[in-house]
């Protein structure tokens, strides 16, 4: 009975940390055997930062998989760097998680024991909580997990690391944090990251990993001049190159240059065999290639081959990240473009199924799927539902406006061909009405009333 009370009040007491047991991190099961490598990838590759946070994720992701000796070895080399790095207040991070997997071995004099560690800093520091500290590097610790997470964590990994600027605006490491996560969150065109990633760079001018994705941003708006010069900086870097390598050769993909992406594509895969993003922008290379090939009578042979090169990147991908949904949608369209119909279809299938996916990036499966359905499969109906399913979804993005645009080209032309006149003209109608142009709008929808009389004058 005293055991249990005893397990009840240390679990109560480990409920008040914040660490990577409490943060609520969200990624799938399936994930967790990519998660690892990257995070593993994160501390031996990516030297420019401290790789106690990146130990200290490796723990709970051991942890999860019920590997508890080899979570303590992980916080162990933890615990080394922060007597080394003379972390002060992030120590109780790694404190808080040590309580946690020594409280699920059953361990709980140990658990306690951390506890006490965690409670004796926050005195230290003041803090009015006994086992948790409100402050700018718990925020900072906080983002940099919930980045490493994915896609579903990035909107509150911003949130956290704004928040840590607010105590400290010119701090380099926040500024990075919070320039890297506005970048995976720069789906729309406000371009909410350039001045951002601007400001990284300049508190932080020798770290080519800030650099290439500030690189990336200016490629996007038209700044191709800046780029060129980040990118080559970032490149004449000795620091981080596996990271630099897989950025960098997506910048040279954009600009069209696909040897040189493919080239340091395999160069960062010497070190990394096992990543599922390298794999994956090999099969970007690949595709493009199949592209410029395909409307060359005399190269469909070479066509095919590049065809089955991305195929095979993107099986590679899949494999090792069962849940990154656009490999299988880019291996799809791939396998359309060489009539292997079924196998697509398979394929679209799985990314359309997924669940917890962020809503531009729904968006971007529907609208691809619609130009399957359109150009492959000759189905504008079908189109024009995945269309709507896609812009259903109330996300400003890219995605959202290629929807837009793809769905007022299907409808123009089907009034052209005087197709379903009352549904196109009510398409167009909400086409206008999506865009703002509510005068347009209610034209269109008068004009179909008006139609529909002339259909059924009976009504």
């Amino acid at each position: 009975m005293g055991e249990n009370a005893g397990a009840d009040q240390v679990k109560e007491s480990l409920l008040q940390l914040k660490c990577h047991f409490t943060w609520s991190l969200l990624f799938e099961d399936a994930d967790i055997p990519d998660l690892e490598m990257r995070i593993s990838e994160q501390i031996e590759f990516l030297d420019i930062m401290s790789t106690v946070g990146m130990h200290n994720l490796l723990a709970y992701v051991r942890h999860l998989k019920g590997q508890h000796e080899g979570a303590l070895q992980s916080l162990r080399e933890a615990e080394a760097l922060v007597r080394r790095e003379q972390l002060g207040k992030r120590s109780v991070v790694t404190w808080g998680n040590c309580a946690w997997v020594h409280y699920h071995m059953g361990s709980l004099a140990e658990a306690q024991s951390y506890l006490d560690k965690v409670e004796n800093t926050c005195k230290e520091f003041a803090s009015p909580f006994r086992y948790r500290m409100e402050c700018a590097e718990m925020h900072c610790e906080e983002g940099w997990a919930l980045l490493k997470c994915g896609g579903q964590n990035y909107r509150r990994a911003m949130a956290c690391f704004a928040k840590a600027l607010e105590a400290e605006p010119e701090n380099p490491e926040y500024n990075t944090g919070y320039a890297v996560a506005s970048y995976r969150e720069d789906n729309d065109d406000n371009n909410m990251s350039l001045e951002p990633l601007r400001k990284a760079v300049m508190l932080n001018p020798a770290d080519p990993y800030i650099k290439v994705y500030l690189a990336l941003k200016l490629q996007n708006v038209g700044e191709t001049d800046e780029a060129e010069r980040h990118i080559e900086e970032a490149l004449s870097s000795d620091s981080c190159r596996t990271y630099v390598f897989r950025h960098a050769a997506k910048y040279y993909r954009n600009k069209g240059c696909i040897d040189q992406a493919l080239q340091l594509l395999k160069e960062a895969l010497e070190s990394s065999g096992d990543s599922g993003y390298l794999h994956f922008q090999i099969g970007l290379c690949y595709k493009q290639q199949m592209i410029q090939l395909k409307t060359v009578p005399a190269e469909q042979d070479s066509m095919e081959e590049k065809a089955q090169r991305a195929i095979c990147e993107f099986q590679k991908t899949v494999d090792l990240r069962p849940t990154f949904e656009m490999a299988y949608v880019c291996m799809a369209e791939v396998q359309a473009e060489i009539r292997q119909y079924e196998e697509a279809e398979a394929n679209f299938q799985m990314a359309l199924n997924m669940q917890n996916l962020r809503g531009h990036i729904k968006q971007d499966i529907h609208f691809r799927y619609g130009r399957y359905q359109l150009f492959h499969q000759k189905s504008e109906d079908m189109a024009i539902t995945h269309y709507l399913k896609g812009l259903n979804i109330e996300e400003p993005s890219y995605a959202w406006r290629k929807l837009l645009i793809a769905l007022e080209k299907v409808a123009d032309k089907r009034i052209k061909k005087e197709v379903r006149l009352v549904e196109s003209t009510s398409l167009l109608g909400l086409v206008h009405k999506l865009k703002g142009n509510m005068q347009e709008a209610l034209m269109y929808y008068e004009k179909a009333l008006r139609l529909t009389g002339e259909i059924n004058p009976e009504f």
